[in-house]
Order: structure tokens, then C-alpha cells, then sequence
């Protein structure tokens, strides 16, 4: 069996180790590899790991020899299942190697916004605190998050554990999912997202990107929000209308902070990056190290899996 890895980068830019895959067959690994590059670097390859380099049915065509390729992410948009499934490859993906640390992001941001950190730190490195006549003052106003409450749009792992934190906190979880769930946690509430939304000061987005919910953030959903809610995206870029969602924002009538955007990475002109009252992060929530090596570790055994004949995840 021979391994090709090719966009290992992200995944493991110096900080762990892919011994894992070495210990299993011979494996090279790419930290990029350009789209014209595919199917001389994986050409004799038997198993082909990828992350965001796309294997299209065009170039699966060309790499007869491929029997498995295990997408690193959870997301297998960038491989043809169907041509894989038409031609026997195995096409597996990592679920769930990283709830705890999208949800941790999400509060990241959320108390980023309420406490105001940065700006506050900013302010007293240029030597305002030091001019000040009281011993403390604020450039905005703070918020505490006991009482509030956060609209979850999804309930998968992220939003569970985004719900556990938030109840930590003493707030109020409202759940929106397709069909209505009754069997949930003490403090945590399903409702319609008619009714979610104008309740909510905080809302996030934890839905897949599908047909049903592309552009789901819209001008219409916007104007059901109350004034000055904080809309958290760490899900998909697509979920949102990016310009419907720069136009909200510099209307003064709410704020965002986004882990994701409609196209990574982000054209120069997406109206976001030059919105007002919005925090971007470049699609980090899910690359701490421990959530990183939970994902090596899965996509090893995905592979090792595959090897003795007994397939994983599959999709």
C-alpha cells in the first residue's frame, strides 16, 4: 500500500507527527498541492488523503490504481462520492474530532463582544488608563451573560456543547432544528426560529450547509432580530448572505462574529471584511492542537481500518 497526503499542512504544520500513517504503509506527504499537480503525486497511490485539494470524477479517472481516499475535515464536498461509490473507492471522513474546541470559539467570540478585551487593552497600552481621574473606565458598555439568551440554529455536538457552556453561565438556550426535540437538558428549550429569533441576544449557527439553508441568514431573518443581537457563525460561510449581513451591520442595527466565510480565502471585496460591528477569524475554531491530533488520530484509524477490510466512517 502506498499513502499520498496532499495538503497536510493545515492539519499538521510542524506540530505533530504522521508516524501513524508511516507505521501503517509507505506514505508521502505534500504540506500543498496545486490542482494541475493531483495525479502526478498521487498517480501510484493506493490510498490518497485530502483536506481541501479537490478530487473531481475528471481526476479520479486518472488514478485507476486509488482504492481509498479518507477526506481530513468532515465535510467530503471536495471529492466526487458518487464517482467513488460508482468505481468502488472507499471515501471516509472524520466526524466530530472537535466539538469542545468550535464551541470554545464560540465563546470566544461572544465574550470578546461582551467584555470588550481588546479594546479595553489597546486603550490602556496608549496611555489613557494612566490619564484617567478614577482608577477604572470603560469605552463601552459591558455585559454580562446570566439572564441572556442564545438561539442555537442546530443541535448537533458544537451546539450541545455550546449549550452546556452557555448554562453555565446562567443563560436561557433556545433550540431550533427542522422537527422539534423533547427529550433535552434542564434550561434548554425548542422552539420555531419565528419565535427564536426576536427572543435571542445572542444567536448561533450550528445547521449544515445544505440547499434548504444556504443563505438561511437573509434580510428578511435580520429584521426579526432585536436590536444590537450578536450572530456568532462558526458552521459554513454559506449559511449567510454576506451582503445582506454587511448591510445590517453598518446600519448600526446588530453586530457578528464569524469563524467562516462564503469562499476561504476570502475575496479582497467581500463586503464583510469591511462591515462595521464584526469580529473574523480565518476558519481556526477547529485547529486547536488537541483537536488536531484527535483528527490524525481518527484518520489513522479510518486507514487502518480500510487496510484489514473493515471500513469506518464511511460516507
Amino acid at each position: 500500500m502506498n499513502i499520498v497526503v496532499l495538503d497536510g499542512f493545515t492539519l499538521n504544520p510542524g506540530d505533530l507527527s504522521w508516524q501513524g500513517f508511516e507505521q501503517l504503509a509507505q506514505c508521502v506527504v505534500y504540506d500543498h498541492t496545486e490542482q494541475h499537480d493531483v495525479v502526478a503525486r498521487a498517480n501510484k497511490a493506493d490510498i490518497v488523503l485530502t483536506n481541501k485539494t479537490v478530487l473531481s470524477a475528471h481526476t479520479l479517472k486518472q488514478l485507476p490504481d486509488v482504492k481509498y481516499i479518507g477526506v481530513l475535515a468532515t465535510g467530503t464536498n471536495v471529492v466526487d462520492v458518487e464517482y467513488a461509490k460508482q468505481h468502488g473507492i472507499v471515501v471516509t471522513n472524520i466526524p466530530a474530532y472537535g466539538p469542545d474546541a468550535v464551541a470554545q470559539m464560540v465563546f470566544a467570540h461572544i465574550l470578546s463582544h461582551t467584555q470588550q478585551v481588546a479594546l479595553h487593552d489597546s486603550a490602556v497600552k496608549q496611555g489613557h488608563w494612566s490619564e484617567q481621574r478614577d482608577f477604572c473606565f470603560t469605552l463601552a458598555p459591558l455585559m454580562s451573560l446570566k439572564g441572556k439568551t442564545i438561539g442555537l440554529i442546530g443541535y448537533g455536538d458544537i451546539a450541545q456543547h455550546v449549550a452546556k457552556i452557555a448554562l453555565s453561565f446562567g443563560m436561557n438556550v433556545l433550540v431550533h432544528t427542522p422537527t422539534p426535540k423533547t427529550e433535552l437538558a434542564q434550561g434548554v428549550s425548542w422552539c420555531t426560529l419565528t419565535d427564536l429569533l426576536p427572543q435571542s441576544h445572542f444567536v448561533s449557527l450550528h445547521c449544515p450547509l445544505t440547499p434548504a439553508t444556504e443563505q438561511l441568514i437573509d434580510q428578511p431573518l435580520l429584521a426579526q432580530l432585536p436590536k444590537n443581537t450578536l450572530i456568532i457563525n462558526t458552521a459554513r460561510g454559506g449559511l449567510v448572505n454576506e451582503q445582506a449581513l454587511a448591510d445590517w451591520l453598518n446600519a448600526g442595527k446588530g453586530f457578528a462574529a464569524v469563524d467562516v466565510l462564503s469562499t476561504e480565502p476570502p475575496s479582497p471585496n467581500n463586503p464583510l471584511l469591511s462591515a462595521k460591528n464584526i469580529t473574523i477569524t480565518p476558519h481556526i475554531a477547529w485547529a486547536t492542537k488537541e483537536a488536531r491530533q484527535n483528527l490524525m488520530n481518527i484518520a489513522v484509524d479510518n486507514c487502518q481500518q480500510f487496510i484489514v477490510g473493515k471500513p469506518v466512517n464511511r460516507v
